[in-house]
């Protein structure tokens, strides 16, 4: 059999109908209805079901208003009519408070797999990139505004609302459907000038959340609030009197988002009156011309009873709840999925990553004519660092604040990828290597170290590891008699408590230190006793040099007491290494690394009580 030929306008017409598909997938309330089945398949469904059910119902309970007002003025049995309308009517106040509920669960749901989703967009890229940009936090800000009802209702409530407007529109479509049963115009003539509101109106429900302007004023509230509600800072905003002016910017930022809300969708005169013209015109005609032919005995009593209640009915076509509560869903539902791409691109790590990081290092780790500069920043943190650290030595780095030690830290830890040149662990580049092994092989201390509402026990070792392990670790970290391995290390649950900034130091410590008693060679030290004092932070390090005695061991310190006692000494400045070598050998240079030893020491001197640093 011979297969007749494409003709060119079946061609065009068929990739008219993929662009058309394409522009509708593109749109956000396209995204938020495809989110659903995701969410629960199951109250998906029902949402769906009860929304064409209810949509239907007046209609049947219109013409059954009919069939009753007929059989009255007939003189015929009443029964069947009756319990027609009496179970349409029935139905229709039973369903609402089962959708009701079924929408709650939905929208419970969606916004469970939302969080989610957003937890997995952050955790998921193996640099965190995406997560130090200005841009995707504040789009971060706008997508997780779907609880929050900042800019809209809480996502329980807008899949309720949302039912409610779809409800509407089904129940005006079925009254139009009615209607057609009159003539064939009136459908036509009330039904459009119902769905001419959507046009008219529709620049009261738009509202571009991604100006900047919308933005700032979102992410302004959002610090405002943890401000009010967060501990650490509850101590300053009481010392300094900070209470009511931190509510006053709260109330500001809050103020100038409904503002913008406000100045972008308030209702225009001109469309109003046009739409208010049409409205009446069209219902007008519709409602003369059925009285008339009632008057002449065209239609009976019965239908234009049914007639009339469609006309009216089809007002629920009309511009109203699912224009205003659809589009923020919608839009919140949309930025999550697309904060999806652009935090994986963002955060996205160019290595390979398929080599085993094994036993490395052996040799030693090497930088070699490193440069990087942050994204959307052109300013070079690191300007061709070249730096080897030998296998098993301790490292300290020093310099002054943006001589780029934090940033070389993010760099052997795989957070980032330089600029230009590489970063060699035995002769192999580090974007060669499988990330994962190669952190395996990698703990750090950080001066931002998290601190986690669990147990001592998960503080210590949030991936697992046997008691004598943790305890171990605790040991040589100084904290062993801290708390019971089963404290919860939070003063809001049963038995649990807080630390000193000084305890939870050395709980951080400890977690590094339990690492490298399962695996790990190379130990990355950021600032890890800034919360101590000079004895402590000297007792400490100590500790950490004999627990992790033949690791590679990267020290990042402004306090001299401590760096004298790493293996060599390497001075960052202007992205470079400007000097290097051992504490006794940089001291008789009297170079950079002296005068800032000269300098600290002389605080030393004038603060004998040893609390300076």
């Amino acid at each position: 059999m011979t297969e007749t030929p494409e003709t060119p306008a079946g061609a065009e017409q068929r990739s008219g109908l993929a662009a058309l598909a394409a522009r509708l997938r593109d749109r956000d309330e396209w995204k938020f209805f495809a989110v659903l089945p995701r969410a629960h398949r199951g109250l998906a469904v029902a949402w769906w079901a009860l929304i064409l059910v209810r949509g239907a119902l007046p209609a049947l309970f219109a013409v059954t208003t009919g069939l009753l007002v007929d059989a009255i003025g007939d003189g015929t049995s009443l029964t069947g009519p009756l319990c027609a309308a009496g179970t349409v009517f029935v139905l229709l106040r039973m369903l609402v408070p089962l959708h009701s509920q079924v929408g709650v669960a939905l929208g419970e749901r969606l916004s469970c797999l939302l969080h989610d989703l957003l937890v997995e967009t952050t955790t998921a890229p193996g640099g965190i990139a995406h997560l130090e940009s200005r841009e995707l936090a504040d789009e971060l800000a706008g997508a997780r505004d779907f609880d929050q009802g900042t800019v809209g209702p809480p996502m329980a409530i807008s899949v309720g609302l949302i039912a409610g407007g779809l409800v509407e529109a089904a129940v005006g479509a079925g009254q139009v459907i009615v209607l057609a049963a009159y003539t064939w115009w009136a459908p036509l003539l009330v039904g459009g000038a119902w769905l001419a509101t959507h046009w008219l109106l529709k620049e009261s429900s738009f509202w571009d959340r991604n100006t900047g302007e919308v933005l700032d004023a979102q992410r302004r509230s959002d610090y405002t609030y943890k401000l009010a509600v967060d501990a650490p800072a509850a101590k300053e905003l009481r010392i300094f009197g900070l209470g009511d002016w931190t509510v006053a910017r709260f109330a500001a930022a809050r103020r100038r988002l409904v503002e913008l809300r406000w100045q972008t969708t308030k209702l225009q005169q001109r469309p109003l009156r046009w739409t208010i013209l049409v409205l009446v015109a069209a219902n007008g005609v519709t409602l003369w011309s059925l009285a008339r032919d009632a008057a002449s005995g065209a239609v009976g009593t019965g239908e234009v009873v049914v007639f009339a209640q469609a006309a009216v009915g089809a007002s629920a076509i009309a511009f109203g709840g699912l224009n205003w509560a659809l589009p923020p869903a919608a839009g919140s539902v949309a930025a999550v999925l697309g904060l999806r791409e652009s935090m994986a691109e963002a955060g996205r790590l160019g290595g390979t990553g398929e080599l085993p990081a094994g036993e490395a290092p052996r040799d030693g780790i090497r930088f070699r004519e490193v440069g990087f500069s942050y994204p959307n920043d052109d300013r070079p943190v690191l300007d061709g660092l070249d730096l080897t650290i030998e296998a098993g030595t301790s490292l300290a780095v020093v310099g002054l604040n943006g001589a780029g030690k934090t940033t070389l830290v993010k760099l052997l830890c795989g957070l980032y990828e330089p600029t230009s040149g590489t970063i060699e662990v035995d002769g192999t580049a580090l974007g060669e290597l499988d990330l994962p092994s190669w952190r395996r092989r990698l703990t750090a201390v950080f001066q931002d170290f998290n601190r986690y509402e669990l147990p001592l026990r998960d503080n210590v070792a949030p991936l697992g590891a046997p008691d004598e392990v943790v305890e171990a670790a605790l040991t040589d970290a100084g904290a062993a008699d801290l708390a019971d391995l089963d404290t919860v290390l939070a003063p809001g649950y049963d038995g649990g408590r807080d630390l000193s900034g000084g305890q939870w130091q050395r709980v951080a410590v400890a977690r590094a230190l339990c690492a490298v008693r399962q695996g790990a060679g190379v130990v990355v030290l950021d600032e890890p006793t800034a919360q101590l004092d000079v004895r402590g932070e000297a007792e400490i390090f100590d500790r950490i040099l004999t627990a992790t005695k033949g690791c590679t061991t990267v020290l990042i310190s402004h306090r001299f007491s401590t760096v004298q006692h790493a293996d060599r000494i390497c001075v960052l400045a202007d992205g470079r290494v400007a000097e290097l070598g051992t504490h006794d050998e940089l001291m008789a240079a009297n170079g950079r690394y002296r005068q800032m030893f000269d300098l600290q020491a002389s605080r030393f001197e004038e603060e004998p009580d040893g609390i300076a640093g």
